[in-house]
């Protein structure tokens, strides 16, 4: 889900928490937001904590929406690129009247550049005469004939350099609703059980920051929420369910959770949550990252769990630590026999993560287990894998 974060893909507003959404937020204190990556990471990756109105509920598998502003610089320097004041009046979304500023801060996303608003920044009336060849180029990176060359333009850029790269084109404020995309929530999962952790939703985020054309950039909540959420800042939230992502009723049934980098937080909730409730059934965690002296997040508390009986497996793979990268499908696959023994004792399997590359490697590890463990078939472990989904024993939450 998005920025990488965590964030729940496919949640839903669960009605107890009905009373706070998307459109009317909870304006929440941030009341923890530390560091959680060590020295020589490259990665930053933050534990924040936002306290909630009495009331407010969730459970383990749901995320935290937060709504995001731009940065001020950026607004800043799109409205000088634009040649605008701020204070011109615009309608936004919903029809009400805003500041222009406001917009460009709240409203509209300014940051990663998408193909689509290029196609209508060029429809713009401004654009036919907008620096002869300029414009003649900017017509190269419309249409569907041109589809790659507007995605390689877009890569790493945003708002601001096709502002810079073909300037003159918006004439008036209120054209840019129709240009740029509705800035949207950004949703996290809950790293935290509220058995435990009554009167705050925590999450785990990394904070995305890069350079690309000359220009620092960052992500937009992320970046927010690891630069100008320090404690005692106010943030627009939301709570938000996730009914495909739970922890099985049955105290008792054994849980496999994979969750690399920030993929851990929901599983830091259903921890939390099975060791408030002394919950009998074994629990199994994959995690992995790059390094284990800087990237082993929640390793104390991780630890702590295993001595007092909550974790009874844990397995790591730093992908950086050896010259052989090993990553936690390699781990799953080390010990595929004992995996598919679990799965054969009704275990629940989690995933969550990236979905463009671990959760498929980590599905076909899956596969591979229970296929050796049947002695049977590829076709075989996955019609076990789909009964498996029926019953609701694999869950994902990837993004």
């Amino acid at each position: 889900m998005s920025e990488v974060a965590g964030s729940a893909v496919g949640a839903e507003e669960s009605p107890a928490e009905s009373k706070y959404t998307r459109n009317n937020p909870y304006y929440s204190t941030v009341v923890t937001n530390y560091l959680l990556s060590g020295e020589g990471s490259e990665k930053e990756t933050r534990h924040l904590a936002f306290a909630l109105e009495q009331g407010m509920t969730y459970a383990p598998g749901d995320a935290i929406g937060v709504l995001p502003e731009n940065r001020a610089g950026i607004v800043a320097e799109v409205l000088a690129a634009l040649g605008f004041t701020g204070e011109e009046r615009v309608l936004d979304h919903y029809k009400m009247e805003i500041g222009f500023e406001e917009a460009l801060r709240s409203r509209l996303t300014i940051g990663k550049l998408a193909r689509g608003a290029i196609g209508q920044y060029a429809k713009l009336p401004g654009a036919p005469g907008a620096g002869g060849r300029g414009y003649e180029h900017l017509k190269l990176l419309c249409g569907p004939d041109n589809k790659a060359r507007a995605e390689e333009y877009c890569w790493g850029r945003e708002f601001i350099d096709l502002l810079t790269d073909f300037p003159g084109v918006v004439k008036d404020p209120q054209e840019l609703f129709n240009v740029l995309q509705r800035l949207v929530p950004r949703l996290y999962s809950i790293a935290s059980s509220q058995l435990e952790h009554k009167d705050t939703a925590e999450t785990t985020v990394r904070v995305v920051r890069y350079d690309t054309h000359g220009r620092d950039r960052q992500g937009v909540a992320s970046g927010q929420l690891g630069e100008r959420a320090q404690v005692g800042a106010v943030l627009p939230i939301f709570l938000t369910a996730n009914q495909n992502f739970k922890l099985p009723e049955d105290n008792s049934a054994p849980v496999i959770m994979v969750g690399p980098g920030t993929g851990i937080a929901p599983f830091r909730a259903f921890l939390e949550e099975r060791q408030a409730k002394g919950a009998s059934g074994d629990n199994w965690l994959f995690f992995g990252d790059q390094h284990q002296a800087s990237d082993f997040i929640y390793q104390e508390q991780l630890a702590a769990m295993q001595a007092d009986g909550t974790l009874t497996r844990l397995d790591t793979a730093f992908s950086r630590d050896q010259a052989e990268k090993v990553y936690v499908q390699d781990r799953m696959r080390e010990h595929a026999a004992e995996l598919y023994a679990w799965l054969q004792r009704g275990a629940y399997f989690y995933v969550c993560g990236d979905a463009s590359r671990m959760a498929k490697a980590v599905e076909l590890a899956l596969l591979d287990a229970i296929e050796e463990g049947t002695q049977g078939t590829l076709e075989q472990a996955a019609e076990y894998l789909a009964a498996m989904k029926k019953q609701k024993r694999y869950q994902r939450d990837v993004y």
